[in-house]
């Protein structure tokens, strides 16, 4: 417990990386075939085939009419389920969902048997290289729609639950744990009183410095609370959390980073889960009261949810329902006799202490549980440069999960569904390396004369149009219509060089500091 991987740890971890590599040579295995004198004749032949598709994958002309108004049929359909709709249903989200898949996979049978040149060598490796990344980014996507499908809501289940803790039914001790670095002292102040405001009998709340400030520990002489710091920083904030449960006793132990500040209803809409033995977190959505730097700089900062709020608002709620909720590292409930059942601390074998800790939690059967009532608020990051630093962090430490014990992909314990809801995360910060290369892909054409893609436009109108316009639909729609297809690309294309550097960095040394 909390050291770095070793022995079987660093194996399953290099295994990985000799993944990559064989991959890697496997490309540079086909590129050679491509190039080789030997093989020109089966690739030529190829080619031939990818400029002769099958009819039912041609552009259809006067007399196949048919063809383009099943795909319109389709397209349309899925638009107005969603305005019969205005709110995602379970039932309207598997058709729409369906009529997604239905048009993607049209899509990926174009692209796979009609597009692709595999002559001349050169131009081969570019198409397949770029097809590969497409499918990258397009697979792992429809996978989050399809997890989507099992969204589940608990807002019901808050109400019963919170009648039974109002009622003083069910009432077990809560530790609030409010961990802190160098935050200033006023914003403390602000997150200490929330804290207090909170409707709850049996709680005590907890300043965890970090920096051991005098100033700090008089704020909590000065508001009545609880004042604890360790004598070094070891892991960061898993180690100050750590040290924090091991010298409290409360049932039930209470998260909030320094900036956010909960409603008095936090404790009474989330303790009540506790009563089945069996839930070991409860984790409620991160709001902010500020805008973030991307929505400020748009001048959209009243129009658009700050970025981070997609991810509560879609992905965690489809996570409850395939079992796989992850700690977000603040504004969570935690069981303390649960964590004490998996050793005891969280993990700090990586820089997502908070992730690592569900699947420790996960596979050992536990539930966790995801509220989607907006129960606390805190400070986005306030410039480009803190937003980039955050989102850095968070893919070093997600893809640490390759050279770690708490791999959710090879450890037991965990189902099908739970599996890949942790590979569709994971695969999210790979996404950034096929939009690095989108991104420089123009400059092929511009400076190399080289055409990747075949493809005229009546094609693209016909297989490509439709699946992106239900994307578009779908997107706005699951975000309950707070966020666009088109501005999230925004988000991800301004980061994506600096993540796709990260995403390498972290697979060749990860846990090499300052990556």
């Amino acid at each position: 417990m909390g050291t770095i991987a070793t022995g079987g740890n660093w194996r399953r971890g290099w295994l990985f990386g000799l993944g990559w590599m064989v991959m890697a040579g496997a490309i540079a295995t086909a590129i050679w075939l491509v190039a080789t004198a030997r093989w020109q004749p089966l690739w030529q032949q190829l080619d031939r085939w990818q400029q002769m598709p099958p009819m039912w994958l041609a552009v259809p002309m006067v007399a196949g009419k048919f063809l383009v108004a099943w795909a319109i049929a389709l397209t349309v359909g899925l638009w107005l389920i969603t305005q019969v709709f205005p709110e995602p249903t379970p039932r309207s989200r598997v058709v729409v969902v369906g009529i997604l898949w239905v048009l993607a996979l049209r899509y990926v049978l174009w692209r796979a048997t009609s597009t692709l040149i595999l002559d001349p060598p050169g131009v081969a490796g570019l198409s397949l290289g770029l097809f590969a990344l497409e499918m990258l980014v397009l697979g792992n996507g429809m996978l989050q729609m399809l997890l989507l499908v099992r969204t589940r809501d608990r807002r019901e289940e808050a109400d019963a639950h919170g009648a039974v803790v109002r009622s003083g039914a069910y009432t077990p001790t809560v530790d609030v744990l409010i961990p802190t670095y160098n935050e200033p002292a006023f914003m403390l102040r602000r997150t200490v009183i929330g804290c207090q405001a909170m409707d709850y009998g049996p709680k005590t709340i907890y300043l965890l410095d970090d920096t051991r400030r005098p100033e700090i520990q008089a704020l909590a002489a000065e508001l009545g609370c609880e004042y604890l710091t360790r004598p070094d920083n070891r892991h960061a904030k898993a180690g100050n959390l750590n040290h924090a449960i091991a010298h409290t006793h409360g049932e039930l132990v209470v998260c909030f980073d320094a900036d956010f500040v909960p409603t008095r209803n936090f404790l009474e809409r989330t303790v009540g889960f506790f009563q089945d033995e069996r839930v070991a977190l409860v984790q409620t959505p991160q709001s902010f009261y500020n805008a973030d730097p991307v929505a400020r700089n748009l001048g959209l900062e009243n129009i658009l949810v700050p970025e981070q709020e997609v991810f509560y608002r879609q992905i965690q709620p489809a996570r409850d329902g395939t079992e796989s909720v992850v700690c977000a590292g603040t504004s969570f409930v935690l069981r303390r006799q649960a964590l004490q059942a998996v050793g005891g601390e969280f993990v700090t074998q990586s820089l997502s202490e908070d992730y690592f800790t569900s699947v420790r939690l996960s596979r050992r059967g536990y539930r966790l549980v995801y509220l989607d009532e907006k129960l606390s608020a805190g400070a986005a990051p306030d410039d480009m440069a803190a937003q980039a630093t955050q989102r850095l962090r968070w893919a070093r430490g997600t893809l640490q999960a390759f050279f770690i014990s708490e791999n959710p992909l090879t450890q037991p314990g965990l189902g099908l569904w739970q599996r890949l809801s942790h590979l569709n995360g994971i695969l999210h910060w790979f996404s950034s390396l096929s939009r690095a290369v989108f991104l420089v892909g123009p400059l092929v054409y511009a400076f190399a004369d080289v055409v990747p893609v075949r493809a005229t436009l009546p094609e693209l109108l016909f297989f490509f149009l439709p699946q992106y316009l239900a994307t578009w639909v779908t997107f706005g729609w699951l975000s309950y219509r707070t966020r666009s297809l088109v501005i999230s690309e925004i988000y991800d294309v301004v980061l994506c060089f600096p993540l796709a550097l990260t995403v390498l960095q972290t697979l060749w040394r990860p846990f090499a500091k300052g990556v």
